[in-house]
């Protein structure tokens, strides 16, 4: 399934309806995540006018930057299948279809997904306006009237749902927003702020962080921060790393060669080195979508995960943003060019990086590098209501009275920063799996704000949560399930008149049911 002619057509539609000041319709979706086409192609079949606004050029979010292994099933201690419902499941039967299959394909390639993303929302007349950075909104009183984008376009709504992963307009709108680790003690959760001990993908070796070895005064090499662990339990403003996920191949006709980034330096990957030298084994490529393509991310001791380098992100404005992601790829390009060059790296390593490469028909805009890097937590919403660690609990877990999709995930937060530790690298922050935890229903409250701040806002990407718990939640399928129900909430909110926070939830409930959403589980 090929995507530009489709695309294009869409665009150029998308476009010709642009020119015009303000844009005038019933719902407008700023995000074109797949939460951001979920809720567009959920309110556009129920007959509303939709407008999915997003500041890049494609639609899709992490789905269509490289995130084509979909976290469904792909652990043998928990199945997590039988909690996609509605238009995530059918999603992914799309991407069957496109790979000529009668059933679900939950692993895919990034050009494929963003196909199938711009058919569908063709089909249900979607409106698409790319390349729309947000820089204002007006409100009269609580109620969002118009949001305004860089370009000069307004768009005037009933609705409006913020789908971005960075929950940009939730702080525009001034909806109370949280970046960073709440302490311990706020909710009583035991998982939050600085981690007394980070056992879940901490080094395997010893690597000293000096680069006089064993002499502090000599200052840490790069990817590690001079800094004391805290005290745990105490929150912060630090983030679970980001990461690009990398569609790579081995096909020669298909492959490009490494890019050796201009501002390449070879002292940037110390730490590398060290880790080989130490015994440590680094990762590698290994084909794990169709065609023999790649879905590398970086979930291990040492990989490409940048700890410390995404705090300014969240809350940056653009010129801070594209220096963060330009700072994220010219590091991760040096880093593979590092792999298949460096003598430091072990000959057979080297060799097997070298037999890889980026994609020449995968993100054909950007060099066969992907656009966006793997924004795992940016703003939350802090709402009346808040899904803590307690709702993730198998034992005496909080019970949810008006679910609107399922969370069938373990609290999964990255470490948030490298630092210096009994005079060894060490990494802070990781919460992954174990024993201790459940499904758990994602209440409709946590979707909206404060009464007080917003009437007609929505997010099914930035929760009203903390750091821990939206670890459970920041999960592709789980944000299309959101999407859905937002676009649905949103249409009942203009169907009955009311703000989203009035929403009948046993309206919600009935008609996400008859779309196939899955709200419990056995």
């Amino acid at each position: 399934m090929r995507l530009p002619v489709l695309l294009a057509a869409i665009l150029l539609s998308a476009a010709a309806t642009t020119r015009a000041d303000l844009i005038t319709t019933d719902i407008v979706i700023y995000g074109g995540t797949s939460a951001g086409v979920t809720a567009a192609v959920q309110a556009a079949k129920l007959g509303k006018r939709v407008a999915l606004v997003e500041e890049r050029q494609h639609f899709g979010g992490m789905s269509v930057e490289g995130l084509g292994a979909s976290d469904i099933d792909n652990h043998p201690e928990f199945r997590n299948r039988p909690a996609i419902g509605g238009l995530a499941a059918e999603f992914y039967l799309r991407v069957g279809k496109a790979y000529g299959k009668a059933g679900p394909q939950y692993r895919f390639e990034p050009h494929v997904a963003e196909a199938v993303f711009a058919q569908w929302l063709q089909e249900a007349g979607v409106a698409l306006y790319p390349g729309q950075r947000l820089v204002g909104v007006q409100k009269d009183g609580a109620k969002l009237v118009k949001i305004w984008t860089a370009t000069g376009q307004e768009f005037a709504g009933k609705e409006f749902v913020d789908a971005t992963y960075e929950g940009d307009l939730l702080a525009a709108a001034e909806v109370k927003t949280r970046i960073g680790r709440e302490a311990n003690a706020e909710y009583g959760e035991t998982k939050n702020g600085i981690r007394e001990k980070t056992t879940h993908a901490q080094f395997a070796v010893r690597v000293d962080p000096y680069w006089d070895p064993g002499n502090p005064a000599s200052g840490v090499i790069p990817t590690i921060r001079d800094e004391e662990l805290g005290t745990p339990g105490q929150g912060d403003r630090r983030l679970q790393a980001y990461c690009f996920r990398l569609c790579f191949t081995k096909v020669p006709e298909n492959r490009l060669p490494w890019v050796k980034p201009d501002d390449y330096n070879p002292l940037n990957y110390e730490i590398y080195r060290r880790y080989i030298q130490a015994g440590g084994k680094l990762w590698q490529p290994a084909a794990g979508l169709p065609n023999g393509k790649t879905d590398l991310g970086s979930w291990h001791d040492l990989s490409a995960n940048l700890y410390g380098m995404n705090y300014e992100w969240p809350a940056g404005d653009a010129d801070t943003r594209e220096r963060v992601l330009r700072e994220h790829l010219s590091f991760t390009q040096g880093l593979c060019w590092f792999m298949a060059n460096d003598p430091a790296v072990p000959e057979p390593l080297r060799n097997a990086w070298s037999q890889w490469g980026p994609c020449k028909d995968e993100f054909t805009d950007h060099g066969g590098w992907p656009r966006m890097f793997y924004v795992r937590d940016a703003r939350r919403m802090v709402s009346d209501y808040v899904i803590t660690e307690h709702h993730t609990q198998k034992t005496g877990g909080t019970p949810v009275e008006d679910p609107v999709g399922m969370a069938d995930w373990p609290p999964d937060t990255h470490s948030v920063r490298r630092i210096v530790r009994d005079g060894a690298a060490y990494n802070e922050g990781f919460v992954f799996g174990g024993d201790d935890w459940q499904p758990f229903g994602i209440s409709y409250r946590a979707l909206v704000p404060k009464a007080s701040e917003a009437t007609n806002l929505i997010t099914p990407t930035c929760p009203s949560s903390t750091h821990v718990a939206y670890g459970a939640i920041r999960i592709e399928w789980t944000f299309m399930v959101l999407g859905q129900s937002a676009g649905q909430a949103a249409c009942l909110a203009i169907d009955d008149r009311v703000p989203v926070q009035k929403v009948s939830y046993a309206k919600l409930k009935a008609r996400l049911l008859a779309q196939g959403q899955v709200l419990a589980l056995p």
